[in-house]
């Protein structure tokens, strides 16, 4: 199905009822011109999406994280998942392969959710931002020094169990399938923050089940992870409404309690845009590699980041 071809509708599908489509890519809007800004990873041990995997690295895991309270089982089947949400335009591409062999992971559903500008999960609004409760903030951007730690656990720090939703909105989350390259693109805005958490964009792929007429049957997690933002595109966002009042405090990439430094490996992505007005959009990229034969549910908490991991494979 291309995109021309994909109904206005969007239609809202449990994960045994969602209907087989393929995944075509999107054309990027607003993303030319001299003041480009390109993010650049030292030894981070990956690709960006599109590009062919070196023969060294294909076979880097992508490392694994929490799933986290917020995740809502594929409600929904799209790839513009944005809806009402107010925030710079980001097209996410997504080339996801086989880590031991090499080869594109077709035919995968991905889900991926985040926060919107303000820091709130649809699904739990009443949440508040990130979990702390009440209505969205409102004041003075943030500076790119937070102050005071961060939590390690609940809502606010990543971990903590699943939470029932609350409510019945869906913005920002949606599940595609990968197409025989292993692609799969989405369109959504940038992430804004919530206390204890740097930007970030939740992941979870799910292997061998089956695409019929009646939707995808069965299958099994083989990858919950997070994608990642460098500093220089989130202080830039920082500057534009409706991020700009967003008063949380905010936790760097470095500070955070889920990213465990290592680049592109740990989800940090390539980022296109113009440095001169990022509020035109962001494209967003990178390569995924999976082991398809093994569980990741994200239930279990993986080893917290190294205190003494470079900063420089992590930030451009």
């Amino acid at each position: 199905m291309t995109d021309h071809q994909e109904p206005h509708r969007e239609r809202e599908l449990t994960r045994r009822t969602v209907v087989a489509a393929g995944a075509g890519g999107l054309a990027a809007a607003g993303l030319v011109g001299s003041g480009l800004a390109t993010n650049a990873f030292a030894g981070d041990g990956g690709t960006g999406a599109g590009t062919p995997a070196r023969d060294d690295v294909c076979y880097r895991l992508t490392s694994e994280t929490v799933e986290g309270p917020y995740y809502i089982d594929a409600d929904k089947l799209r790839r513009n998942i944005t809806e009402d949400r107010e925030g710079i335009p980001l097209r996410l591409d997504l080339a996801l392969i086989d880590s031991e062999t090499c080869r594109p992971l077709r035919d995968a559903a991905v889900d991926i959710w985040h926060c919107d500008a303000a820091g709130v999960y649809s699904g739990y609004e009443n949440q508040g931002n990130g979990g702390g409760g009440g209505p969205a903030p409102t004041g003075e951007p943030p500076t790119g020094t937070p102050t005071g730690e961060p939590p390690t656990g609940g809502p606010g720090g990543g971990g903590g169990g699943h939470q029932e939703p609350t409510d019945d909105s869906r913005y920002l989350r949606g599940t595609w399938r990968t197409d025989r390259h292993g692609h799969v693109t989405f369109r959504t805005v940038f992430p804004g923050w919530y206390r204890g958490r740097c930007v970030h964009i939740h992941v979870k792929v799910h292997v061998d089940g089956e695409w019929t007429d009646a939707g995808y049957e069965g299958g099994h997690a083989c990858h919950t992870g997070q994608f990642f933002f460098d500093e220089e595109s989130v202080l830039a966002s920082a500057e534009v409404e409706p991020y700009a009042s967003n008063a949380a405090e905010r936790t760097t990439l470095t500070e955070d309690t889920i990213y465990d430094q290592s680049g592109a490996r740990g989800g940090l992505l390539r980022l296109r845009y113009d440095r001169r007005d990022i509020a035109r959009g962001v494209h967003a990229s990178l390569t995924v590699g999976v082991d398809p034969e093994v569980t990741e549910d994200g239930q279990a908490a993986p080893p917290r980041p190294s205190t003494s991991a470079s900063a420089s494979a992590s930030a451009s």
